[in-house]
């Protein structure tokens, strides 16, 4: 049986331990979600406890025979991005200019050339729309898979292909903005 929805069954009768259980299999994934959505700690720990207090209260909505890591996603989304929206009133999907950039196993040189690369990706990441940062991060840190990404998302499939395209399109625009496209290889 899947552990997801017995704890969810759990909570459902009001037993706290179906909580706990979900938050030990789904806290660290939805901590660097948020902190990567949200760019700032102390609002991803606001916006990650609201999120499990909202998944307590709304266990009732949650379609057991679904997937329960898209809903929590979905749930955590939304509070984030109204965050977003309070804090910055403008487009989620538009950025400003690319930022200048900031400061591999074996050898030293090696080693030094691949710190410099990921700090350039990270950099470049930080800098994307939230929307956009979003997408990047369900995809390639959380491993989902477009139909996963796209029910978190809460659009259809080709939607959640196209936004995946976009995103990585103005990274590599932001990466090619700091380093030629040589200094990626």
């Amino acid at each position: 049986m899947d552990p997801d929805r017995d704890d969810a069954a759990r909570l459902r009768r009001g037993d706290t331990a179906g909580l706990t259980g979900l938050m030990g299999r789904h806290q660290d994934r939805l901590f660097r979600y948020l902190l990567r959505l949200v760019g700032e700690e102390a609002v991803a720990e606001d916006t990650f406890q609201q999120t499990w207090v909202q998944v307590a209260e709304r266990i009732g909505r949650y379609d057991t025979s679904r997937p329960f890591a898209p809903w929590l996603f979905t749930v955590a989304r939304n509070l984030a991005l109204d965050h977003l929206r309070r804090r910055r009133p403008e487009s989620l999907e538009e950025v400003d200019e690319p930022a200048a950039p900031a400061g591999a196993q074996g050898d030293p040189l090696a080693h030094a050339v691949a710190r410099q690369q990921s700090a350039r990706l990270a950099n470049a990441v930080a800098g994307l729309a939230p929307l956009d940062r979003e997408v990047l991060s369900l995809r390639f840190e959380e491993d989902l898979a477009l139909p996963q990404l796209a029910q978190t998302l809460g659009v259809p499939v080709p939607t959640a292909k196209a936004r995946l395209y976009r995103a990585l399109a103005r990274l590599r625009g932001r990466m090619l903005a700091t380093a030629p496209a040589e200094d990626w290889r």
